[in-house]
């Protein structure tokens, strides 16, 4: 069952992938200016007159973490032909670089986690793609960054903080097949500014004759930036493109570029466009 819904899944994107495009509001268009990052995703960035270092990475790691045993429950569900297990995963990575706008440099550490919990139902004499059936029960994504800043020349450091968390029992949740939203909020801040970091989805899609549909789900396509005057800046994660808002100072751009490349070197939870 599983895998028949994932089959589905990858089917619609596959389809519609080079059809879905980040809606970039025409107001903030007016506004802003766009740059397309070159090496986004890969182990060097440039775009305008921003330059990253070498990205340099420790070690990604996936490893199995340890579940809860079921000794009783599969006691019974063995006379039915059924094995229960729960199913951990956990993933990390980390990375640093330096970005320069030509006349400042900040320092960027960053730091990925992920674990995620599942149920898995298994036929003990099956095999096959409808032998086995899984369910998230918990899925927890924490990204987090360092941006540090001149400040022998009045440059402030920043925190950048990232999350998705899912708690099938928490929120309740009875579906069968749960498809985990992909868009992981957060924010920046530095103690006395704050700038709100905001996932952008779309579940439309255009064809090339200009026909418009929906996708089965919401897909992550990029990110808004604001502070409580408005939005300054959009990351485009599809066609890797930053959006600056006009009115923004050289320091002001130096912060918003380290966040965006920030998370454009990720590894953990890529959108992988």
């Amino acid at each position: 069952m599983r895998y028949a819904a994932l089959l589905i899944i990858v089917v619609s994107v596959m389809s519609c992938h080079n059809s879905i495009k980040l809606a970039v509001p025409d107001a903030f268009k007016q506004q802003a200016s766009m740059q397309h990052v070159s090496g986004a995703r890969g182990n060097k960035m440039s775009f305008d007159n921003f330059t990253t270092s070498k990205i340099r990475r420790g070690v990604h790691v996936s490893y199995p973490g340890w579940g809860r045993g079921f000794l009783l429950e599969n006691l019974l569900l063995n006379e039915f032909g059924i094995q229960k297990n729960e199913i951990v995963q956990k993933e990390k990575a980390k990375f640093r670089y330096n970005l320069s706008d030509g006349k400042t440099a900040i320092e960027i550490y960053a730091d990925e986690k992920q674990v995620t919990k599942k149920l898995e139902y298994k036929l003990t004499g099956g095999s096959g793609i409808f032998s086995s059936y899984e369910r998230t029960q918990q899925y927890q994504y924490v990204f987090s960054a360092s941006i540090s800043g001149d400040t022998a020349n009045g440059g402030k450091s920043w925190d950048l903080l990232m999350t998705n968390i899912y708690d099938r029992k928490k929120e309740n949740d009875h579906s069968i097949f749960t498809i985990l939203k992909q868009e992981d909020n957060g924010l920046a801040t530095n103690g006395r500014d704050t700038i709100y970091i905001k996932g952008i989805t779309t579940r439309k899609t255009e064809l090339s004759n200009g026909k418009t549909g929906q996708m089965p789900f919401a897909m992550l396509t990029g990110y808004e930036l604001s502070t409580s005057g408005g939005v300054i800046g959009i990351i485009d994660l599809i066609d890797r493109n930053i959006w600056f808002y006009n009115e923004l100072d050289a320091a002001e751009k130096l912060n918003i570029a380290g966040i965006a490349t920030a998370i454009l070197a990720r590894k953990v939870h890529d959108a992988k466009w």
